[in-house]
């Protein structure tokens, strides 16, 4: 008996083509997105970025989290940070992934996963703006956990001077998208070996409260209810 193969869901087809040549998906490009709704929804969901530079004359790979406008993404860090100087200094890479299922097919060779994904290519600027820079800050709180930076102290003088705001174009962005079950070849398809999806999602556990509490507090509904904006439950 022949059983149909089954391609994997890709994403919907983009309204427009790709902002710019490196954007343009090669591999796998029926997953590509790059409509803006797609791209700012696996933005919107995120709060940890990856960013591509080079350094002395070395690739490096860091970890980071960003806040976000319709047309940017904010970085920041130390004055001294190497990673942001690098982004004002040359082209960069930026990339947020969302891991939404562990795809497991009928052969080691077909082991896949599904994902959201957002590659953004530029150059990073330096934000200078007072207002802008605090801005920049507070966006990056509420990415993180929406509604709690009016609940903290913000930013003093001081603290301000010592950080460095970097803020990168989400001009030439595009988004790529796996989704559905595993695609086997034809010949395993009789295989008695068990083939899904295991869904993955992450998942809030109970607020623990800090040991130095200066009095009984309960913890603020976004915390107790924490949940990223758009996540999928599976």
């Amino acid at each position: 008996m022949r059983h149909p193969t089954r391609a994997s869901t890709p994403a919907p087809t983009p309204a427009t083509g790709a902002p710019s040549p490196r954007t343009r998906l090669l591999r796998r490009p029926a997953r590509a997105a790059y409509d803006r709704e797609s791209i700012d929804a696996i933005l919107a969901e995120g709060f940890v970025c990856h960013v591509g530079f080079v350094h002395d004359g070395a690739p490096r790979v860091i970890p980071t989290a960003y806040g976000r406008t319709p047309e940017h993404l904010y970085l920041h860090g130390s004055t001294a940070n190497r990673m942001l100087r690098s982004l004002c200094r040359g082209e960069c890479c930026i990339t947020v992934t969302l891991i939404d299922g562990v795809v497991l097919a009928r052969s080691a060779f077909h082991q896949s996963a599904n994902y959201r994904s957002v590659v953004v290519f530029g150059r990073g600027e330096e934000v200078t703006d007072p207002v802008e820079k605090q801005e920049a800050l507070r966006l990056t709180v509420e990415q993180v956990i929406p509604g709690r930076f009016e609940d903290v102290r913000p930013p003093s003088r001081e603290e301000m001077l010592r950080t460095l705001v970097v803020r990168f174009p989400l001009a030439e962005a595009s988004a790529k998208v796996r989704r559905g079950g595993p695609v086997d070849d034809e010949e395993d398809m009789d295989l008695a070996c068990w083939a899904g999806v295991v869904p993955l999602a992450l998942t809030a556990g109970v607020p623990v409260d800090d040991a130095l509490l200066r009095q009984p507090l309960p913890p603020p509904p976004y915390a107790a209810r924490y949940r990223r904006p758009g996540a999928r439950t599976g």
